[in-house]
């Protein structure tokens, strides 16, 4: 008997092949009918016999494309057609107000490779093979549908021989938009420090030499421009630093091989995983041996492999085995992706730029990950690799723009069950990072057709991002900080009902209109409350006191001891004159505003314990403290609660004063602050969790990026009967918390109190 299926197929299905092999599987079971694009993903009509008919269906699910991610497959009856014998692969159809998935960018593939390094193929060398298998995605689309014209593909017209390619459904360049070879790709240019093209009889091979002999290069990859020199010259390296300003923030490196990472820094199974996935992320890894000027104080590595032919290309002609492989940036300005802004902004960094006429549509940094044991990878900075993949939705969701925060921006798009967190941005600290992330946004709201009926921003009155919201004439959805960080946790669980959130971080502006960061919530997706917290600390100098721990040290030495603090060791270490200035202000109440923010108090013992003093980058004195704690020591240091749930850190403080001041080590001591910390965790929750009936705990905040922090309070949690749930896909940082927003609006909306 014939009969004919209808089958609609979502996720990401468009850019990775699924035509083609639908395509091939129908022809291989004697099935006619078609298969296209349209605005939800792939449509497929299937007609012949019903045992066949069911096999297709089953090696649909079953044996999809590697780059494809389907998230739903429906199929019911229709009518079958009289005398239709053939299987169609059909033009896209236009979109139909549904969200498109589209595929991130991914490494190039094997099969690709082998092309590549095949002298007898007609891609020999070319550093833009790619197929339906491998290459840019989205760092090239303009549009949905993912077709050709709608990329920036579209202005290199294909020769015969492509073309051929490209309209066979047996071949693997079949509809790969990208698709391109010498005689009608992209190509590469190169020009010297000052712009100068430099004519060459092979450029790839010249730059390979000169990263050799310890010149700096900027490399136009896939999502926007590398600076590269040999990581093991410690010249080029400091050249480096100074040119970048970039005094001692770690740099990424990129290794030839797992081989050569292993030389520098330990990789297990789970690392190496990671490190070869398609994605190609950086990883964070432990330390193996030190390369100087690379990651300075620091215990970890930030490493990854070669994702692009044209890196592959650069260690084949003989470029150092291991190479800095960092953001083409200024510090803390977005990464450069545009020729011109590379002329305007970095100017005199490079002694040479490689570049191509590929244009890239929208900037897409590296993303950053690392191993937290048997739970899989932990999300540091999500990009290249992973966007615009979409975050699973348990609910229907209306056109939302979540801004994010201004620290490690990511904002997030919503609309029905598409929920698309975007590319890092970085902190909007500077007008360039502002453009950047307008910008980005207006890309999204253009590819996926979404256009925002409700701004959902951070409750911080003097936030670039959350004025950017309130900006736009929409209904406003004001979210708590920290309320947002649990809320993105939970619905990356598909948690509903009431939760102990615990959101550890520098900053977040709080209900009360005080300074918020170390805070033991109830909550759920409409509303929170607040079950305790860190004790509040003065920040003397305010903003300045994240960058100067000292400062914060001296104002938490000062409420525990008075003045006779300057007559600790650690008066003298920080500087008499400059302490007694900040004592004057705290005295006097002059710009000391309080905080509950347990980052400052990480920077606090930082530099009591002589550590650092100050912050480089954001996050650095926390960072060594945790580099330098002793993790086999066990035990923690005294603390108190109150009847309200605020923690007294004084004893604590004391402990630590007398332990150095007996000549105790400092990686014990900063073992046993970490142990404190994480012992106050499970205590609050334990209180909490008595008191409300509950026993699902979220972690959020980038305090909870300590490694070492995580692990030990999330032990304790677990043996204690909690269940802990964490970011499953996002950054547990500031990265995240744009989902929490969208979350906390859409929950509010259907509530009708938007």
């Amino acid at each position: 008997m014939v009969v004919r299926r209808r089958i609609e197929v979502g996720g990401v299905v468009q850019g990775v092949g699924f035509r083609p092999f639908v395509f091939n599987l129908a022809k291989s079971l004697g099935l006619s009918g078609f298969v296209r694009n349209d605005g939800r993903g792939v449509c497929i009509e299937v007609q012949g016999g019903e045992t066949a008919v069911r096999g297709f269906l089953d090696a649909v699910r079953r044996d999809a494309p590697p780059l494809s991610r389907i998230t739903v497959v429906e199929s019911f009856e229709v009518a079958p057609v009289a005398d239709e014998n053939i299987f169609l692969i059909e033009h896209s159809s236009p979109a139909d107000g549904n969200v498109t998935p589209v595929s991130p960018d991914m490494d190039v593939c094997d099969d690709c490779l082998r092309e590549m390094f095949d002298p007898a193929d007609r891609r020999h060398r070319y550093p833009f093979i790619n197929c339906t298998n491998c290459g840019p995605r989205y760092t090239i689309v303009k549009k949905t549908p993912y077709d050709r014209p709608f990329t920036s593909m579209s202005e290199f017209a294909m020769c015969p021989a492509c073309e051929k390619e490209y309209h066979d459904p047996e071949n693997r360049r079949f509809h790969a938009q990208p698709n391109a070879c010498p005689v009608c790709g992209p190509s590469l240019s190169l020009y010297d420090a000052r712009w100068h093209r430099t004519e060459t009889d092979d450029i790839i091979k010249d730059v390979s030499r000169m990263l050799r002999e310890g010149g700096i290069a900027a490399i136009k990859g896939v999502g926007g421009y590398h600076l590269a020199c040999d990581a093991l010259n410690a010249e080029a390296v400091e050249r480096l630093r100074q040119r970048k300003i970039r005094k001692e923030k770690p740099f990424a490196l990129m290794a030839a091989s797992v081989a050569d990472a292993r030389e520098i820094a330990h990789v297990g199974a789970a690392e190496e995983g990671i490190l070869t996935s398609r994605e190609k992320p950086i990883v964070l890894l432990r330390k193996k041996t030190e390369v100087a000027g690379i990651a300075p104080g620091l215990d970890e590595y930030g490493l990854f492999l070669p994702y692009a032919p044209l890196h592959h290309l650069l260690f084949a002609d003989g470029a150092p085995r291991l190479l800095v492989a960092t953001s083409g940036n200024i510090s803390d300005e977005p990464i450069v992706f545009e020729e011109a802004e590379l002329k305007e902004r970095m100017g005199g960094i490079a002694d040479c730029h490689l570049t191509h006429n590929r244009p890239i549509v929208w900037r897409c940094d590296d993303s950053v990950v690392r191993v937290f044991d048997a739970r899989g990878i932990s999300t540091v900075r999500r990009s290249r690799g992973y966007v615009p993949s979409m975050i699973p939705a348990t609910s229907k969701f209306p056109e939302i723009l979540a801004c994010g925060g201004d620290l490690k921006n990511v904002f997030c798009l919503t609309k029905g069950d598409a929920v698309i967190p975007g590319p890092h941005v970085g902190d909007l600290m500077n007008a360039e990072a502002f453009r950047a992330f307008k910008g980005s946004i207006e890309h999204f709201k253009s590819v996926f057709r979404i256009s925002p009926k409700i701004a959902a921003v951070d409750m911080h009155p003097a936030y670039v991002s959350s004025n950017y919201g309130r900006s736009l004439g929409l209904p406003v959805v004001e979210v708590q900080h920290h309320h947002a960080h649990v809320a993105s946790v939970m619905a990356e669980n598909g948690l509903e009902g009431d939760v102990i959130g615990v959101a550890l971080d520098g900053t977040g502006y709080g209900a009360d209109g005080t300074t918020w960061g170390g805070e033991f919530l109830t909550c759920s997706h409409a509303s929170f409350r607040r079950a305790g917290h860190f004790p509040a600390l003065r920040l003397p100098g305010g903003d300045k006191a994240a960058k100067e721990p000292w400062r914060v040290a001296v104002a938490v030495l000062h409420e525990v001891y008075g003045d006779d603090f300057f007559n600790l060791p650690q008066a003298g270490e920080i500087g008499v004159e400059r302490a007694e200035r900040v004592v004057s202000m705290l005295k006097a109440g002059v710009n000391c505003p309080a905080s509950t923010g347990a980052g400052r108090w990480f920077d606090a013992v930082s530099s009591i314990l002589g550590v650092s003093h100050f912050n480089e980058y954001e996050g650095r004195s926390p960072m060594l403290l945790e580099s330098v704690a002793d993790r086999g020591v066990g035990g923690a240091l005294e603390f108190s609660v109150g009847a309200d749930g605020a923690v007294s850190f004084d004893a604590m403080i004391r402990k630590i004063v007398e332990l150095r001041g007996k000549g105790e080590g400092v990686p014990k001591i900063a073992a046993l602050f970490h142990n404190t910390i994480a012992k106050i965790v499970f205590d609050l929750c334990a209180r909490t969790g008595a008191e409300a009936g509950l026993r699902d705990v979220c972690l959020g905040g980038g305090v909870f990026q300590n490694k070492t922090l995580l692990a030990k309070a999330a032990g304790l949690l677990e043996r204690g009967g909690f269940r802990v749930y964490l970011p499953k896909n996002l950054p547990i940082n500031d990265g995240g918390i744009a989902l929490g927003q969208a979350v906390v609006a859409a929950t509010r909306h259907a509530a009708g109190r938007i």
